[in-house]
């Protein structure tokens, strides 16, 4: 099956999925929970589906299944959302910002905090929640999240996912290659540079420590 079946765009909002013209809803749900079951989506991301794009029904059955996973699901034009985050750029070159909890299907899940931009060295977020990044995380830059990361472009900062100690955090990013990556109370080094690969990977903990692995996006 084609990975191309689904495709997601990066958004201020979130994300946007974009079905191929020629798939079946049975290949696109199936797609869908093979990228859920892979830790493709963070916890909390919005996810965006044209209502034109599928049958009501039919967006309904995938909002559910996003809704198991934690998701924000919204069946509406992205254009159409009125909140939007705004970063606002201290002079001490830093972004701070909190988001608060929302409930999905009765479940309490952190919302997700989406940067629209490359972060530069000597910028830092510090948040409770999830973070999406649509942009790099350049050396000198620094994440601490108290949820997971997903980073749309390269990290070479640092990143610290489950800060306030979720070992289930996870962070994925285009090209993981952090200055330091840590997850609740563990830390790992940088990879060597031997060890670059241009594929997407996730990175989370099990058996007690950090393993990075490559995913497809």
């Amino acid at each position: 099956m084609s990975e191309d079946i689904v495709k997601i765009k990066g958004i201020k909002q979130g994300l946007l999925l974009i079905f191929a013209s020629d798939s079946k809803f049975d290949e696109i749900e199936e797609n869908i929970q093979k990228k859920l079951s892979l830790g493709f989506f963070t916890r909390g991301t919005p996810v965006y589906i044209h209502p034109e794009d599928l049958p009501k029904d039919d967006a309904e059955t995938l909002k559910k299944i996003f809704a198991k996973y934690g998701l924000i699901c919204k069946i509406e034009n992205p254009e159409n959302e009125i909140r939007e985050i705004k970063q606002e750029e201290p002079q001490r070159e830093e972004v701070s910002f909190a988001k608060p909890e929302v409930k999905v299907e009765g479940e309490k899940v952190e919302e997700m905090m989406v940067v629209n931009k490359t972060l530069r060295g000597g910028q830092e977020i510090r948040t409770k929640a999830s973070v999406l990044v649509c942009g790099n995380v350049n050396p000198g830059a620094q994440i601490i999240a108290g949820g997971s990361i997903d980073i749309r472009g390269k990290c070479l900062g640092v990143v610290h996912a489950g800060a306030f100690g979720n070992q289930d955090a996870v962070i994925i990013a285009d090209r993981l290659l952090p200055t330091q990556i840590r997850i609740a109370n563990l830390v790992a080094r940088a990879p060597d540079e031997g060890d670059e690969t241009e594929k997407p990977e996730r990175a989370s903990i099990k058996d007690g420590q950090i393993v990075i692995e490559p995913i497809e996006r």
